[in-house]
Parts: structure tokens; sequence; C-alpha cells
């Protein structure tokens, strides 16, 4: 094999349109690829829009281009890549041995055309239900299907199709993809072998929770199709229980979130916090809640779920959800069905049956929480063989 292929002589991109300081799952994931790989000394670049008065200090190249917010959805931006004239001159200047694109938009328009004009290898990871964040934004399910098959076409080009655990190809194959797909799992980078009961009393103490006190955490975009409003009726149904809940993150829906908590008498007992960007501050909030509520019937293998069952704290999800996936019910967390009635009802089972949680929780932390170095070591041998494959034809 020519050495100039090897993984040791050509740079690895990333590309995603969304990386810090915008903190989400996938931008979460392509920063976790990026300094891993970078760790096991691999030549690692990423390329994602500019996000504004914001500046990179990572170990690795960052490329960034120029961008505008798209209304209504901030922090998120429209990238655009070919009027940026120094962004394209910088970038042309990189020898690539394979291009990974975590999104299909501007980031992954680019990893393709670049991929095409260096005869590279294309990989490209279908994270997210597409077509329902398309009919939110132009309340038109026809326009949503065109935009949807677009997408489609652009995951066909790749030379390799990953997703993040089996249940998202039932996902891929509604939308119309036909090719092959790979299932590559995500990480969490809150992986420890240390004991969880020191560091869980450390972390209520820091930020003012009693003791003994039920806590409930939901980590991710406010957006109604993360089913965020029945988290909200299912507090109001056990509001004479005594629990404490924390809602982080940010999204269009924050402010109608905040109005119904208010409406259902819930503004003693929920906190929105807003945005964490600091891994270490969102880490003690995890670690100390006794339950993650997550019944999102949106997502696709969330990196949230493997970051609270690292720090022994099981999720209560709807069963059938691709998000529940990996839950075996009063083993690893806890299932629902989609109703405000079920919701309330098992939180009202668990609250006095703080066994069972943290039963659950440790055998999540096991079973779950797979660490980024180990998803890393295969996601490096996937590249390897790629580029072996590529140069031979």
């Amino acid at each position: 094999m020519d050495k100039t292929i090897g993984d040791k002589e050509k740079t690895i991109g990333i590309f995603n349109d969304s990386f810090p300081p915008i903190m989400d799952g996938v931008s979460l994931t392509a920063k976790n690829y990026a300094y891993w790989l970078h760790q096991k000394h691999q030549p690692v670049c990423v390329i994602t829009p500019k996000s504004p008065n914001y500046s990179d200090h990572e170990p690795y190249p960052i490329y960034r281009y120029t961008s505008i917010p798209i209304i209504g959805r901030e922090p998120y931006r429209i990238g655009l890549p070919h009027i940026d004239l120094g962004f394209q001159t910088e970038i042309d200047q990189v020898s690539f041995g394979l291009v990974h694109a975590h999104c299909p938009f501007s980031s992954g328009r680019l990893a393709l055309s670049i991929a095409k004009k260096q005869k590279i290898p294309f990989v490209a990871t279908f994270h997210s239900k597409y077509r329902d964040d398309f009919e939110h934004s132009v309340y038109n399910k026809y326009i949503a299907k065109q935009m949807t098959n677009e997408i489609i076409r652009f995951f066909e080009k790749a030379d390799e199709v990953w997703i993040p655990q089996a249940s998202v190809e039932e996902t891929i194959r509604e939308y119309g993809f036909k090719g092959k797909v790979e299932v590559v799992d995500n990480g969490n980078d809150f992986s420890s072998n240390l004991p969880i009961e020191p560091i869980k009393r450390a972390a209520r103490k820091e930020l003012n929770i009693p003791e003994k006190e039920m806590v409930f955490l939901f980590v991710g975009q406010h957006i109604w199709e993360k089913n965020t409003r029945l988290i909200i009726e299912s507090l109001a149904m056990i509001k004479n229980l005594p629990y404490k809940m924390f809602f982080i993150g940010v999204g269009y829906a924050a402010s109608e979130l905040k109005q119904l908590t208010d409406e259902l008498g819930l503004s003693e007992k929920v906190e929105f916090v807003g945005m964490i960007t600091d891994r270490e501050r969102l880490k003690q909030y995890y670690v100390a809640a006794d339950l993650f509520l997550f019944p999102s019937i949106y997502d696709n293998a969330p990196l949230v779920l493997r970051e609270a069952a690292a720090m022994h704290t099981p999720s209560i999800l709807v069963e059938g959800s691709s998000s529940a996936e990996n839950i075996i019910d009063n083993f690893n967390g806890f299932l629902i069905q989609n109703t405000s009635e079920s919701f309330a009802a098992k939180l009202r089972e668990l609250i006095v049956s703080p066994e069972k949680i943290h039963t659950a929780g440790m055998n999540a932390s096991h079973s779950i929480a797979r660490s980024w170095e180990s998803v890393t070591d295969e996601v490096l041998d996937r590249y390897k063989k790629l580029m072996e494959r590529k140069w031979r034809k």
C-alpha cells in the first residue's frame, strides 16, 4: 500500500454543521471523534460553520466558514462555505485521507465535494430524524418529503453510511434509503471506574440539593419534538409528592415550557437552568439526579442517555422509541407508554422505590455507557480499511 495513504500520513476531516459552543449530541459526537483521533496520533481536523464571538482552543485544526443564524432555531446557523474565499483557500491546502460528514447540510455537502475532488472515501452518519425537523420548519408535509428525498440522495453518494444504533435503520429505510448501513456506536466522555456515591454527595452539596431529595433531570433541546410537554404534564400529576426537576438546554419552546410550568403550579418544583457548556458542571447535574426523564420519540441514539448512565442515573423512556432500544425495563432503565398517566404512575412508583433506581443506575452504567476512546478504536480501524479499499480500486 502506498505509504501516503496510511492513517499517520493523511488528515481525517470531521464535518458537521454544529460544534461547540453549540452543544448537542451530534456536536459532541464530532468533538469526541476529533479529540480521540488526535489523542491516538491520527492527523485530524474539524470543518464547521463560524459561531460569533467564539474562539477555538482545541489541539487540532478547526476550519470555520461564514454562517448566518437560523431564525427560530438559535443557536444553530446556516453555513455558507462557498462565499468564504479565505476559508476556501485554507481548506484547499489540506490533503485528506478520508472525510466523514455528521450531517447532510452545508458541511456534509462540502465533505462530499472534497471527496470527489481528492478521490478519497466519504463516510456519512445518519444521526437525526430530518423529516420531523423539516415538517416543523416549513409546515408542509409535501415540501418536507421533497427535502427528505434530497437528504437521502446525499446519503446514497457515501462510500459507507453509518447509524448510531440498529433501530435507526428503520428510520432511514422509511425515508427511502436502500443501501447498506453500518452500526457504529456512540460513546460518552463521562465514563469512570470511580465510586459513584462520594461523587454524588459532592455534586449535591455543590448544587445545594438536599441529600435525600428526589431529583429529576432533562438535558437537551427545549423543543416540542422531544416530548417535553409530556414531562411537564406528568410532573403536574404528582406535584403533591416531594421532588425537584431540572431542565438544561435551550430551544424555541423554552418560553412556552416555562409558561406551562407556571400555569400548572410547578414553578417551585421545576427549574430551568439554561445552556451549560462546561462539561464538568453538566456532569454534576447528571450525577446529582436520581432519574433522567427522556420521553422523546424523535431522537436516534441520544448521547444524553449514555451520559446519564455513566453517572449511574437511569432513564425513563417511551417503550418502542428509538431512544429506548438498549433499555430493558426495570433492569437498566424504565419504560412507559406515551401518556402522562403512564409517566406519572412510573414516577410515583419509583419515588417510593429508591432501591429500584439504584440497581437500574448501576446496570445502566455497565450496559450502555461505552467510552469514546473505545468507540474511536473501532472508528479508526474502519477508516483504515476504507482508505485501503479505496486505493485498491
